[in-house]
């Protein structure tokens, strides 16, 4: 960790992307546990049920930006 410290940010940057393309190509290998993907399930079900509920993204954002 501390030779990854004394890289320059945007050296740590490329770092990071290079990981993050790293991890992306193997996302198949990844599994969502069984009670996540049931509450994603769930989320769309409740949405297809009623899409006029809940906040579009304009709505959040502003919620999120004034919290701060």
């Amino acid at each position: 960790m501390q030779e990854i410290l004394k890289l320059s940010v945007p050296e740590r940057i490329l770092m990071v992307e290079a990981i993050w393309v790293s991890i992306a190509e193997k996302y198949e290998e990844l599994e969502l546990p069984s009670e996540t993907k049931q509450l994603l399930d769930d989320r769309l079900e409740a949405h297809k049920n009623n899409p006029n509920e809940g906040s579009c993204w304009d709505e959040v954002k502003a919620k999120i930006k004034r919290q701060f």
